[in-house]
């Protein structure tokens, strides 16, 4: 496992301290830990830093300095260095140790084990902190596979062009190697394996700029002088005997070298601090180099130890880690030659392999890589890479499924959900007509063909008679009055008053008060005996659609309807009663004909969050056809008092009376009011129909009943496909092959949809699972876009 740790230090200064912000995690990943703290002032060591520097440039060994410097001539001894390296060590760990800091400490011993391959990265752009040798942090002792290195406060990632290749490309610069021997470093260079090297000894400046923009290359190595200034800023190379180039004078073709592939850039020469600050701005991934002059003897062996580990698979920081602490061998005669070497880290790419440089494949759409991505990685570092991806996947699609459905249980979605409902709803293949049924209409023209004098209502007292007279000779099984009769027959209507009270076929209805809405109610015809009535009222939803479907209510006393059961219920029960079929009440106290058992809708089901469930409330299954009116064979009125009707269309069926004349003002939205061919509204004893339809066929055909899963079903639906959009976002790297997956998948949902609701009558959740599938693939990309780009 690989740590990264990022150590903040934000503006401050050595005499009044440094907030300090620390951020551990999995290399390649979202940080897991964060942390702040403060380094507290110590004007002091800056001091001890100049007082070592000062005794080592005195030293007089053959620095890498710039060609035209001089040697100085007042040597101090060896031990004059050692001892203020000492000094400047032990003050470095007392500050590291301070109280103000010990948080940040603290933090780092309870999340690291040593078994641990840790990236150390000081982000700071104080030049005095940049110069200090972290690595001295005893800290780092406990943690033998640990690497220190410094980055800029700011960085990117360049998107990098790649392409098959079999060798390493290395292009290298001898500058001007007066009296120092860049030959050892060609010679280092050129016994690498599958390396491909150009060489480019003490070039002009028009033929080191060629190269840089001529070809991509992995590897820039630079051998020779160089310098920085004194308060680390702008830093120059000697590419020849008589011409130094800053940074900035290279600008444009490093760029492009950037753009082409370029990841690591090596200056093996002196005080290269100020090379590594330019070179950063251009975000360069890796870059090592001297911060100190460098002796010849100490840039070889560090080249030569870095090159044979790196080579032969070692990560890029425990490679350098190797070759900084095999110089120590050379520190009797070098001082502090483990100081002199420094990576310069841009945190947004991981750093490379020398076996992932070759073979390495462009990534068409890396969307959901790691935070800080590189095309070359070890077989660890891809598969903590896919456990990232899925990771970050499987939280996004947890925190989007529980929000949605959280915004879905406070009835957010449910508008939505019904509009959808009703869609699918409508896609059903047509039934046929119910054969068990026939719809008697009262039309316009009807209401006027009747005595105006003896009319009340829709339908006179002798229309009224003659028709029950005519309905009873040809024997249906029941007959549903859907008119309203709040009063008795007229005097001369005897016949008629007993055929209301004594016929056990009829049905008659009332409508139940609600003192809420200030509705007082409408009673039941006299003539007609209560275990004879039900009620008339439809359960209608928010937007006037009638979905659902009342089959009791326990009535209020004070109503002038007590009927207990739905007209259409009651008119199901006379039907199913000649043929030994009873209503009974299960051991759950719910309505049961036969084997069916009518569950009751509770107040969150299905797309329904918080309704109001008083009553037997059921979905209601409409009869699938694209005009519902045609649920059953309709006459009209005159029809029947003229005699232009088949006697069998009649015999055994169920009868409805009802109006269809617009000015009785009796008409329902349903789910097929915004369909393309069904009329807006529909007349009510049309849906009185569905109703009794449904029960019957329920129970003599088998159909299904809409129901709706438990809850935690529909939640877990919800999850799946909120982690179906995160997945796609893991595994398809185009973003037009993502927009396809979730456009096929949100055609897939529906199609499911669809087909759970006419094979089983199972109303499953559409919208938030859509929901869901959109919001998780889109946070997810826009999260991996973001860490990538930051």
């Amino acid at each position: 496992m690989v740590k990264l740790v990022v150590i903040k230090l934000w503006s401050g200064s050595f005499e009044e301290g440094f907030p300090v912000s620390l951020q551990i995690g999995n290399d390649g990943e979202r940080p897991s830990i964060e942390s702040v703290g403060m380094l507290p002032p110590a004007p002091e060591i800056p001091q001890h830093y100049t007082i070592w520097t000062t005794a080592y440039r005195r030293l007089g060994v053959p620095y890498r300095l710039e060609a035209k410097i001089s040697q100085p001539t007042n040597v101090a001894k060896i031990d004059d260095c050692s001892l203020a390296a000492n000094v400047l060590r032990d003050r470095l760990n007392v500050w590291l140790n301070s109280e103000p800091f010990r948080a940040i400490r603290e933090k780092l011993l309870e999340q690291l084990v040593p078994a641990d391959e840790i990236r150390f990265i000081i982000q700071t752009e104080d030049v005095q902190l940049r110069k200090l040798p972290w690595h001295l942090w005893e800290l780092c002792d406990r943690y033998p596979k640990a690497e220190i290195a410094l980055s800029a406060p700011v960085y990117e990632r360049v998107e990098q062009l790649s392409s098959p290749i079999e060798k390493v490309r290395i292009l290298a610069i001898l500058g001007n190697s007066t009296g120092i021997n860049t030959q050892a470093d060609r010679i280092l260079l050129e016994q690498l394996p599958n390396a491909e090297i150009r060489f480019l000894v003490e070039p002009q400046r028009e033929e080191l700029t060629e190269q840089l923009w001529k070809q991509g290359w992995d590897i820039l190595f630079f051998a020779g002088h160089s310098y920085s200034q004194k308060n680390g800023g702008t830093g120059q190379i000697y590419i020849n005997q008589t011409e130094s180039l800053s940074i900035e004078e290279l600008k444009y073709g490093l760029k492009k070298a950037v753009e082409r592939g370029l990841k690591i850039a090596i200056f093996n020469s002196c005080d290269g601090l100020g090379l590594a600050k330019d070179l950063a701005s251009l975000h360069i991934p890796q870059i090592i180099v001297m911060r100190e002059p460098v002796p010849d003897k100490v840039a070889q062996e560090f080249l030569k130890s870095f090159l044979e580990a790196f080579a032969r698979g070692e990560s890029f920081y425990l490679a350098v880690r190797e070759a900084r602490e095999r110089l120590q061998g050379l520190e009797a005669k070098f001082p502090c030659a483990t100081w002199l070497p420094i990576v310069c880290q841009n945190p947004a790419v991981l750093p490379p392999t020398w076996q992932g440089i070759v073979g390495k494949r462009k990534e068409e759409f890396p969307i959901l890589d790691s935070p800080l991505p590189s095309p070359s990685r070890t077989s660890q570092t891809q598969a903590q890479t896919w456990r990232g991806r899925l990771r970050v996947a499987l939280l996004a699609s947890v925190a989007i499924a529980s929000l949605i459905a959280g915004v879905r249980h406070q009835g957010m979605l449910q508008s939505l959900e019904l509009k959808a409902f009703d869609q699918i709803l409508t896609r059903r293949p047509d039934e046929k007509p119910d054969p068990r049924l026939l719809v008697i209409t009262i039309t316009e023209a009807d209401v006027q063909a009747q005595n105006p004098e003896q009319r009340r209502g829709s339908l006179s007292d002798p229309a009224l008679n003659q028709l029950l007279q005519k309905l009873e000779q040809y024997k249906p099984r029941a007959i549903g009055l859907d008119i309203y009769r709040d009063f008795p027959a007229l005097p001369s209507q005897k016949d008629l008053a007993n055929r209301l009270r004594q016929s056990d076929r009829l049905i008659g209805i009332c409508k139940v008060s609600d003192p809420q809405a200030g509705e007082p109610g409408i009673p039941a015809p006299p003539e007609i005996p209560t275990e004879r009535l039900g009620f008339s009222d439809f359960m209608v939803d928010s937007d006037g659609v009638v979905r659902r479907h009342l089959l009791s209510l326990k009535p209020d006393p004070a109503s002038p309807c007590t009927a207990y059961y739905a007209f259409s219920a009651q008119l199901a029960f006379r039907y199913l009663a000649a043929e030994g079929i009873v209503p009974t009440i299960n051991s759950e106290g719910f309505l049961q004909l036969g084997k069916v058992v009518f569950k009751p809708l509770e107040s969150f089901t299905g797309g329904y969050q918080g309704t109001d469930a008083w009553g037997h409330q059921v979905l209601l299954n409409y009869r699938s056809h694209r005009s519902p009116e045609n649920i059953a064979d309709r006459v009209t009125l005159r029809e029947v008092l003229n005699g232009q009707i088949d006697p069998n269309s009649i015999k055994d069926r169920i009868v409805l009376i009802g109006t269809s004349a617009n000015s009785f003002h009796d008409y329902w939205l349903t789910p097929y009011s915004q369909g393309q061919w069904a009329e807006k509204q529909m007349p009510g004893v049309f849906v009185q129909a569905q109703m009794v339809s449904q029960m019957i066929s329920a129970v003599k055909d088998g159909r299904s009943l809409l129901w709706v899963w438990p809850q935690w079903g529909e939640v877990f639906w919800i999850w799946g496909w909120s982690l179906l959009g995160g997945l796609f976002v893991c595994y398809l790297k185009s973003p037009v092959h993502l927009g396809i997956a979730i456009a096929a998948a949100q055609i897939l949902l529906y199609g499911l949809c669809l087909a759970l609701l006419i094979q089983s009558g199972c109303w499953v959740p559409l919208v938030p699972p859509a929901l869901a599938l959109v919001a998780s693939s889109t946070s997810v990309a826009v999260y991996a876009t973001f860490r990538a780009r930051r």
